[in-house]
């Protein structure tokens, strides 16, 4: 059974259900552009990309999974070659359709990036303070309800860095069969409060999607307007993402997109693509293309998004639960650093819905930026070793950045 962690282990059906994602709002505006068809290959000679390749084909041949792709921009390639993609498998087992890096799907919690860059960007406008707590923006919101919860004592970057102590919703008894809550709206103060009833979780760090809906409920606080219209006029508009959108209660995906697909309790294969998203408002709803990932991602670290300052707190990290992420991964305000095999570290965020669609966007050291799409979630440890491998081998791999040196990186300490 797929989790919603960013890349998650596996312990049986409910592995780690805690760290969707979704969207509560239909944000004015949103973008129904039609997905962009991957630009013809070049008659320049850019690398066969061997070793992505080999990658994508051990998720579809050996994992099983429907279809996997992975698109890169490169800006330390030659003009040609700065983008490339592939693809392996098939994005609509109905008809047969190929797999491809084009099509949209739901990115999950790589949504939290998006929502971590308004808060800074508020931080950086002395609108918000990252010491603050809850209580100064939402007072009552948490009081404790029987579990000692207090919104007096949860900073606005505890619940970046998930350090909160707050339990996920999405662990509560319900969504032990999660495909029955598949078409239910939710609301973002109806999914905390339900948090709020949990035991406190074990630990110092708990990957929780209810963090990221108290900081969307702060956003709405301080600039009244709801986080996904803030969010939008913000970061999706300015950078011109045309295939990022907010899905809403509509339970479809809008444009060319990959179908997604899930193992139900019975073992079937089942097709997930519908599926109402409110249940995890900014902190994973949106619906996004591998393109416009890359371009957000690429933005965010060219410092067009945020200060050099709100950069640099966003990549102070905390170790991460080994059994939540992965070995050697760290988390930020909003950020997921992870060490590669050719030196140096990814930044970036992962994220899966239910339907079976995960996403991930990472940019290595040398500039060089992926995004992956698989429309179904691994469902072994082996499996989620070779998605990881993927994101590995695109950013390691043939190619100018993979011998670029890399920059030196803001120092990474206990935040």
């Amino acid at each position: 059974m797929p989790t919603f962690l960013p890349t998650p282990r596996h312990t049986g059906r409910r592995t780690g259900l805690a760290a969707l994602l979704a969207a509560t709002v239909l944000v004015a505006g949103s973008s129904v552009a039609t997905a962009q068809a991957p630009p013809p290959r070049s008659a320049v000679d850019c690398g066969p990309h061997e070793a992505a390749r080999r990658a994508l084909r051990v998720l579809t041949d050996r994992d099983g999974i429907a279809g996997a792709a992975v698109l890169s921009t490169d800006p330390g390639a030659h003009a040609p070659c700065r983008r490339w993609s592939e693809a392996a498998g098939t994005a609509d087992l109905g008809t047969g359709r190929r797999m491809n890096a084009a099509d949209r799907l739901r990115v999950g919690s790589v949504t939290k990036t998006f929502t971590a860059t308004v808060v800074l960007q508020l931080v950086a406008e002395r609108r918000l303070s990252l010491e603050a707590p809850v209580d100064r923006y939402l007072p009552g919101l948490i009081d404790g309800h029987g579990h000692g919860y207090d919104g007096r004592r949860i900073t606005v970057r505890q619940l970046l860095q998930h350090t909160s102590g707050l339990p996920d919703y999405l662990d509560a008894p319900e969504w032990e069969h999660y495909e029955r809550l598949r078409y239910r709206h939710f609301e973002p103060r109806e999914l905390v409060t339900r948090a709020l009833d949990l035991p406190r979780p074990q630990g110092t760090w708990h990957y929780a999607t209810t963090n990221y809906l108290v900081l969307g409920m702060i956003v709405g606080a301080v600039t009244g307007r709801t986080p996904e219209a803030e969010i939008t006029r913000r970061v999706i508009e300015p950078l011109g993402l045309r295939d990022t959108y907010w899905p809403g209660d509509d339970t479809r995906v809008q444009g060319p997109h990959s179908h997604s697909y899930f193992t139900d309790a019975e073992g079937r294969r089942v097709d997930g693509t519908a599926w109402n998203m409110t249940f995890g408002g900014v902190g994973g709803a949106l619906v996004s293309t591998p393109a416009d990932l890359t371009r957000f991602a690429t933005a965010l670290f060219d410092g067009r998004l945020l200060p050099g300052a709100q950069l640099a707190l966003m990549r102070r990290t905390v170790a991460a639960d080994p059994d939540r992420l992965w070995p050697g991964a760290r988390y930020g305000l909003g950020l997921i650093s992870s060490p590669l095999s050719c030196g140096g570290t990814w930044w970036g965020h992962g994220g899966t819905v239910p339907g079976g669609h995960r996403a991930l966007v990472a940019v290595g050291p040398g500039g060089r930026s992926v995004a992956v799409a698989l429309n179904q979630v691994p469902d072994s440890l082996q499996a989620e070793h070779d998605f990881l491998d993927l994101v590995d081998a695109s950013l390691c791999g043939d190619g100018p950045s993979a011998e670029t040196n890399a920059p030196e990186q803001p120092e990474r300490t206990h935040a």
